[in-house]
């Protein structure tokens, strides 16, 4: 840690938003637009922010993993199918980004973000009724793969939206509702969020000081939020799914307009 690093000024600043991450995360999708930039705001070097910023939304969404298959609200073999296709894809993505400029997307998100909110606006149906039994099970197996295969390789070669895009996917594609679908995306999150805590784990960039409580703020935002999940369904889950398309669509600007990555 650096030498002016202030950990009660850390914890003033991260342990609220994890919190409010790990309830947003736990709806909709795209806490990372919350929790990473409080571990910079708090002062912390990049590689440990994302390492501490893997450590509370891995324990977090395990939580809320959990609560959902007690629910029985994950249709397993969907789910683990994505998500074993999503580590391939996000292996595959991470060594296109040493090639590849990945910043480009900024500017393709720029005009697919927009698109995709006017779409769930006019769609109002769209996630509020389970049809996936009405799509062949061969479909669902075959988009599942390809979804899991696309998702891993975005979030490897550039990151931001990965749930909140995969809960799209299980809407628009699968037919399932929001609920289902948002459970389904936290097996895929979990099996990321694993892969990836175990690489920081191991080169030590994880501050546990700071990660172990805002792994406890995390968690209570996740189980918070699966709780209004449970009773609300896609009427919360929609708002915020909109909300979060939002919050990327500035940052994506954001950075562009600074001439960030």
């Amino acid at each position: 840690m650096p030498a002016d690093f202030n950990l009660l000024r850390a914890y003033i600043i991260v342990l609220p938003l994890i919190f409010v991450a790990g309830l947003v995360d736990s709806v909709s999708g795209g806490g990372g637009l919350i929790s990473l930039p409080a571990y910079w705001v708090a002062g912390l070097p990049p590689h440990f922010a994302l390492g501490n910023n893997k450590f509370s939304s891995m324990f977090g969404t395990l939580f809320s993993t959990g609560r959902y298959f007690r629910h029985k609200l994950i249709d397993t073999r969907i789910a683990i199918l994505t998500a074993l296709c999503a580590l391939g894809g996000s292996a595959l993505g991470t060594r296109a980004v040493l090639w590849l400029d990945p910043h480009f997307l900024n500017w393709v998100l720029v005009v697919v973000i927009p698109i995709i909110t006017v779409f769930t606006l006019l769609n109002k149906r769209l996630g509020h009724q389970n049809d996936s039994h009405l799509t062949p099970v061969h479909h669902r197996v075959s988009i599942s793969i390809l979804a899991g295969l696309f998702i891993g390789f975005w979030d490897g070669f550039f990151g931001p939206g990965t749930g909140t895009f995969l809960i799209l996917i299980y809407t628009a594609m699968l037919k399932y509702d929001y609920v289902t679908a948002n459970a389904n995306t936290k097996v895929v999150n979990l099996a990321s969020n694993i892969a990836a805590l175990t690489v920081f784990l191991l080169h030590g960039r994880v501050f546990l000081p700071l990660a172990l409580p805002a792994m406890v703020c995390g968690v209570a935002g996740n189980l918070v939020g699966s709780s209004l999940v449970l009773k609300r369904g896609a009427r919360v889950i929609r708002p915020l799914f909109i909300g979060v398309l939002a919050l990327l669509f500035a940052k994506i600007l954001w950075d562009l307009i600074l001439g960030q990555p």
